[in-house]
């Protein structure tokens, strides 16, 4: 598995309900790529600058297949991208 959280952050308020309608409108997308096993975004309660996207992929190179495909290409990079601030961390769980 390839496990990866985003944390992004919309700098601008008046930004925010575009940037939450776009990763909603992604979510179908994603789930429909080959190797997506799961995909959610969730938006603060405490912060509502602040989303966070938790992806797991069956590999890496589905992930970076991803990058390709519709959701990025027509709804991240031109409606999100230039609205927000973002950290990507290829990650994985935490287990004893």
């Amino acid at each position: 598995m390839f496990d990866l959280i985003v944390i992004v952050r919309v700098p601008q308020p008046e930004d925010i309900p575009s940037v939450a309608d776009a990763l909603a409108r992604m979510r179908p997308l994603c789930l429909a790529e080959d190797g997506c096993v799961s995909w959610e975004a969730y938006h603060s309660h405490e912060d509502p600058a602040r989303f966070v996207l938790v992806e797991r992929w069956a590999t890496r190179d589905h992930w970076e297949t991803h990058g390709a495909g519709e959701a990025i290409q027509k709804i991240y990079v031109p409606e999100i991208l230039p609205r927000i601030e973002r950290e990507v961390h290829p990650s994985a769980p935490v287990r004893l």
